[in-house]
């Protein structure tokens, strides 16, 4: 499934067509996204190839190790590699609106907008869960892994 940036300049690839994803609800991803929450999944490094735009890729680094690609042109967030780890952070807001995807957990609801309302039945964490929980959730049954 091919996914890019709001201008087209920065354009990937990632294997598979069905997604779960976790939305974030802490302030760095609200801040990221302009909005109340940030719309993710996190692939293996193989499974993603970038066909164009790398050079347009720009990045930001946090004190913490937070890290934030985007498109230097459009400024839209673009995947980035999650920490030393061999796996890419994508925002599946890049992706067409054909893509099944499936919210499997909200992240840090401790600071969760007022007005995002939480569905039923969706694991819900007050902060950012341990990574291979997340993985592990992520990489279900219907997930393109």
């Amino acid at each position: 499934m091919k996914g890019n940036c709001l201008c087209g300049s920065v354009e990937f690839e990632i294997d598979g067509n069905e997604f779960n994803i976790y939305q974030c609800h802490c302030s760095l991803c609200k801040k990221q996204s302009g909005s109340t929450s940030n719309s993710s999944t996190i692939v293996a490094k193989e499974n993603l190839r970038f066909i164009k735009g790398k050079d347009f890729i720009s990045s930001w680094v946090k004190d913490t190790g937070f890290r934030s690609d985007f498109c230097s042109r459009c400024g839209s967030p673009v995947p980035n590699p999650l920490r030393n780890l061999d796996l890419y952070w994508v925002p599946v807001g890049l992706l067409p609106v054909s893509v099944k995807a499936t919210v499997i957990a909200h992240l840090c609801i401790s600071t969760i907008s007022s007005w995002h309302l939480l569905e039923p039945g969706v694991a819900k964490f007050q902060d950012v869960p341990d990574l291979g929980l997340l993985k592990e959730l992520l990489t279900g049954s219907s997930h393109g892994n």
